[in-house]
C-alpha cells in the first residue's frame, strides 16, 4: 500500500511538472512570436503602392496594442483613429504611395472622427495623388467620408443609406413599475435629461429642442460637404433622403451622381490597376496604415509633447470583472496618477489631453480637474475633444489652457444629477421579502434596501446635487474666464455642438488632434518637437495575466452581438456600482 501511494504521488508530481513545462513552452513560444514580429527589420514600401484604408467595425481612438492580435490570423485588428490620421499624413509625402483606396466594410464612427479623417484626406489631395472609395454598401456617415474621394464605386447590388439622422430615446418607467422599482431623481438644469428615461414617457420640450439642434447640425454639415464634393445641390440631397433613395435600384445612384460606377470587387481591382498603370497579370502593392508607419522612422528631435488619451465613461475605480465593462474607461484615480507623472517628467514640455467621453462620476471628474490644474502649473495643457467631451468630459477639460473641438463634437451638458433606485415595492409586494432594522440615529439606514427615503432625506440629496452643480459652474467660470452667472445661463445641462460651443466661448478653436499638438508646441515655445502617446500600453505579462478576465474577449463578443444596444445595457449593468452623483450626457448617440 505504501508503494501504491508513493507511485500515485510520483505520477501526480510528474503530471504537474509536465503541465508547468508545457505551459512554459507555450508562453515562450508566444513571446518568441511577438518578439520576432517586433524585431524584424523595418518593412520597405515598394514603389507604385496603394495605401488601403479598410474601414471596418467600430473606430477607436487608438489602435489595439494587444499582443494576442498576432495570433488571430482570421481577422484584421481594428484600426485606431491615431494610426489612420498619421498614415494619411505619411502617405501624402511618400513618393512610393500613389493613391489611397478606401474600402467600406460595416464602418461606424463618431461624426467628429469622420470629420477629422475627411479633413486629413482633403489635405492629402493637395499632393495631387488620387483617392478612390469602394463599398458593398454605405451608411450616411461612411458615405460622407467617401465623398471626399475622386471616385466612388458601389457594388451593383449595394445601396447607400442616405436618409438623414434621427434620435430615439427609450423610456423604462412603466417597465420598472411592473416589477416594483422606481427611481428617486435629483438634478439641476432644465436640459439635464439623462434621468428622463426612468421618470418620463416622452422627451421634454427642452430635450427635444437640444436634440433637434445637434442632429440637424451634423446632418447639415454632411449635406454641405457632400454637396461641395459631388456637385449636387443640398436641396437635391435632402430630396433623395426624403424619398428614401436607398430602396431604389442601385443604378439611380449613378444617375443622380452619388456614385461614379457600379462594380464588383474583382472589377474594382482592375480599375485600380489601370490607375497604377499595371498589367492585368500584375499584383497591386497594398500597404496598410500599420505597415506604412512601421516603415517610417519616428523623429525624436526637439521637445516632447505627451498626447494622453482619455476615452470612455468616467468612473471612480475600474472593475474588470464585469462583462459589461468597456476596455476604455476613464478611471479617475488612474488618470490623476498619470497626470502627476507627466507633471514630474522633465522631458515632457506640454500635454495634449484627448477626450472622448459622455461623462460619468462627478466625484472622479472633479479629482481629474484638480490633477489637470496641478499639471497646468508646470506645463501647458491642451484639450482635443473627439466625438464627445460632455458633462464630466467637459468638467475635466474646462480648466485647460486651450480647448480644440471639431464642429460636430458634442460637448457642454454642464449639469449634475443624482439617481437612487427604490426597490421596496419589489421586495415587499412582488417577492414577499420583509426587512426590520435598528439604528443609532435618524438617518443611519439611509440607502438600505428595505425602506423608502423620506422627503427630508431626498431634500438632503438634492442639496448635495445643488452644491455639486455650483462647484461645476465655478470650475467652468474659472477655466473659461467667465462669471458664474454667465456660465449658469449657458449650462443647465445644455448639450452643444462644437461649432456652437465656439460661439459661446466654451471652446477656443475648431480642429482635430493635429491642431491641438501644434497649439501645445506654440504655448510651450517649441520650434522642434515630437509627440508620444500615453498612457503606455500594458506590458506583455500584464496583458497575459488579464487575458482570461471577463470584460476582454467576452466583452468584445457582447459588443458585436448587441451592436447599438451595447452602450445603454453596459450603463444599466453598472447602475448599482455607480457613484450616486453623476455628470453624464443625457443620451447615447447612434449613427448608421
Amino acid at each position: 500500500m505504501k508503494d501504491f501511494f508513493k507511485n500515485v504521488g510520483a505520477t501526480i508530481v510528474g503530471l504537474l511538472l509536465f503541465t508547468l513545462i508545457l505551459g512554459g513552452f507555450a508562453i515562450i513560444s508566444i513571446v518568441g512570436m511577438i518578439a520576432g514580429a517586433s524585431s524584424d527589420s523595418k518593412p520597405s514600401i515598394p514603389s507604385n503602392s496603394v495605401l488601403v484604408l479598410q474601414m471596418k467595425g467600430q473606430l477607436d481612438e487608438r489602435s489595439s496594442s494587444s499582443p494576442f492580435s498576432i495570433l488571430n490570423q482570421d481577422q484584421t485588428p481594428p484600426m485606431g483613429l491615431n494610426d489612420i490620421l498619421y498614415s494619411i499624413k505619411k502617405a501624402k509625402d511618400d513618393p512610393k504611395i500613389k493613391g489611397i483606396y478606401i474600402e467600406n466594410d460595416g464602418f461606424s464612427a463618431d461624426p467628429s472622427q469622420l470629420e477629422e479623417i475627411r479633413n486629413a484626406l482633403k489635405d492629402y489631395k493637395t499632393s495631387k495623388k488620387w483617392i478612390v472609395a469602394y463599398g458593398d454598401s454605405y451608411g450616411s456617415g461612411s458615405y460622407y467620408l467617401a465623398s471626399i474621394a475622386d471616385k466612388i464605386y458601389l457594388n451593383p447590388q449595394g445601396t447607400i443609406e442616405w436618409k438623414g439622422i434621427g434620435s430615439e430615446t427609450m423610456y423604462v418607467k412603466d417597465a420598472l413599475k411592473k416589477i416594483g422599482v422606481s427611481m428617486i431623481v435629483t438634478k439641476v438644469g432644465k436640459y439635464k435629461s439623462a434621468t428622463e428615461m426612468y421618470t418620463e414617457d416622452k422627451m421634454s420640450d427642452a430635450n427635444r429642442e437640444q436634440t433637434m439642434r445637434y442632429i440637424s447640425g451634423i446632418w447639415n454639415k454632411w449635406v454641405s460637404s457632400v454637396s461641395e464634393s459631388r456637385k449636387i445641390s443640398a436641396q437635391q440631397l435632402n430630396a433623395y433622403a426624403d424619398r428614401f433613395i436607398e430602396s431604389e435600384d442601385p443604378k439611380v445612384f449613378v444617375a443622380n451622381k452619388m456614385v461614379d460606377k457600379l462594380l464588383y470587387s474583382d472589377e474594382m481591382k482592375a480599375e485600380v490597376k489601370k490607375m497604377l498603370g499595371l498589367k492585368e497579370d500584375e499584383d497591386i502593392s497594398q500597404v496598410t496604415p500599420s505597415q506604412l508607419l512601421s516603415a517610417t522612422s519616428s523623429s525624436s528631435n526637439g521637445g516632447k509633447i505627451a498626447v494622453y488619451y482619455a476615452s470612455g465613461e468616467i468612473v471612480d475605480q475600474g472593475n474588470p470583472s464585469s462583462i459589461f465593462d468597456e476596455e476604455n474607461l476613464i478611471v479617475g484615480d488612474d488618470v490623476c496618477k498619470d497626470m502627476e507623472e507627466l507633471m514630474n517628467d522633465d522631458d515632457v514640455k506640454a500635454v495634449v489631453l484627448r477626450v472622448n467621453s459622455p461623462g460619468g462620476s462627478a466625484f472622479a471628474s472633479d479629482k481629474m480637474w484638480h490633477a489637470i490644474q496641478q499639471l497646468k502649473k508646470k506645463k501647458p495643457v491642451i484639450v482635443s475633444m473627439s466625438g464627445m467631451a460632455a458633462s464630466g468630459g467637459y468638467y475635466m477639460s474646462c480648466g485647460a489652457n486651450w480647448i480644440v473641438a471639431e464642429p460636430t463634437t458634442i460637448t457642454g451638458s454642464i449639469g449634475i444629477f443624482g439617481m437612487i433606485p427604490d426597490a421596496t415595492q419589489l421586495f415587499s409586494d412582488k417577492l414577499g421579502i420583509k426587512f426590520d432594522e435598528v439604528s443609532t440615529n435618524k438617518h443611519s439606514t439611509l440607502g438600505a434596501m428595505g425602506r423608502k427615503m423620506t422627503p427630508e432625506e431626498i431634500g438632503y440629496i438634492q442639496a448635495s446635487v445643488d452644491r455639486g452643480y455650483r462647484v461645476f459652474l465655478s470650475r467652468v467660470a474659472e477655466g473659461r474666464h467667465m462669471t458664474v452667472e454667465k456660465v449658469n445661463e449657458l449650462a443647465q445641462g445644455h448639450v452643444y455642438l462644437g461649432q456652437d460651443a465656439l460661439q459661446i466661448k466654451l471652446v477656443d478653436e475648431m480642429g482635430g488632434i493635429n491642431q491641438a499638438i501644434e497649439k501645445a508646441a506654440k504655448l510651450a515655445k517649441l520650434k522642434d518637437y515630437y509627440y508620444e502617446e500615453y498612457p503606455s500600453p500594458l506590458s506583455f505579462l500584464d496583458q497575459l495575466s488579464a487575458f482570461g478576465n471577463k470584460g476582454t474577449y467576452l466583452d468584445e463578443q457582447l459588443r458585436e452581438v448587441l451592436g447599438d444596444f451595447y452602450q445603454p445595457f453596459s450603463v444599466l449593468s453598472r447602475i448599482k456600482s455607480q457613484n450616486a452623483i453623476q455628470a453624464r450626457m443625457p443620451y447615447f448617440v447612434l449613427y448608421n
